[in-house]
């Protein structure tokens, strides 16, 4: 399994991916397919099985959105991420100068999710579906105004969202923002016939990195099984039938969760 920091698995992924197997966990969503391309080929080349892109979001979300879009015509598709700590956005909060350490909570906004379980299908913009909170950590002395105001306006990651930033010290950072809990929630809202109908999917996960690792563990046991079987290449979570990733026989799953 490859793992690392964002920068880190675009580099690894494909160094590995020509000696062995692979899964790993490749987050940015729009280079995805960019990403599986380069897998695909290397994957090709030295028949090896390489799984991208798993974990819950993308992963299992990317799961819960496509079997929206097919079991419910003229859809429309919501997530919602958090209550919980975005640790892409807190290293870039880190990166503020002055900053010894972050946490920023996503937190999606009850108004939003309210209307789409109501049945209601608006255009969100980005702020109008989530709220952001960073707790900062700072050096003795540094320049809080600016450091906040670098934070909240901070392009990609806080500018298109109404973001609050809380001052806090080392003790109530220990005490209270040590862990990594997230989550979320996948909505689809469609209709069949006349019929209006909605699906939820809805995530909640004590530790992020506890959770993505035992799905990662998962992925692995389908790349065995995908090779066994002759395949090789690329494949993300919505390429890979559902008993790959399960430890019980086709019997079992059959008298057991059918």
């Amino acid at each position: 399994m490859c793992g690392g920091s964002k920068e880190d698995t675009p580099i690894q992924g494909p160094l590995f991916a020509r000696k062995f197997n692979t899964v790993d966990s490749f987050d940015t969503h729009a280079d995805i397919p960019r990403y599986f391309k380069k897998m695909d080929s290397i994957g090709r080349k030295n028949k090896h099985v390489s799984i991208i892109s798993a974990g819950w979001d993308p992963g299992i979300f990317s799961l819960e959105r496509v079997l929206g879009d097919a079991f419910l015509p003229d859809n429309k598709s919501y997530t919602f991420w958090g209550p919980g700590v975005s640790q892409g956005h807190s290293d870039a909060a880190r990166k503020v100068e002055g900053v010894i350490d972050a946490r920023q909570y996503t937190l999606p906004l009850d108004n939003a999710l309210i209307a789409v379980r109501n049945g209601e299908t608006p255009d969100f913009s980005k702020r109008e579906m989530h709220k952001r909170l960073v707790y900062v950590l700072v050096e003795e002395g540094a320049d809080r105004k600016r450091i906040r105001k670098e934070i909240v306006e901070m392009p990609n990651y806080y500018a298109e969202y109404n973001t609050e930033v809380k001052f806090i010290t080392k003790e109530e950072m220990l005490k209270s923002h040590s862990g990594l809990p997230h989550g979320g929630f996948v909505l689809t809202s469609g209709l069949t016939g006349k019929s209006k109908q909605i699906l939820e999917y809805q995530c909640k996960l004590e530790s992020n990195p506890d959770f993505t690792g035992s799905v990662l563990v998962a992925c692995a046991r389908a790349a065995f099984r995908l090779q066994q079987l002759g395949h090789n290449g690329a494949f993300t979570m919505l390429d890979i039938p559902p008993a790959l990733f399960s430890p019980h026989s086709g019997d079992v799953l059959r008298s057991r969760f059918m």
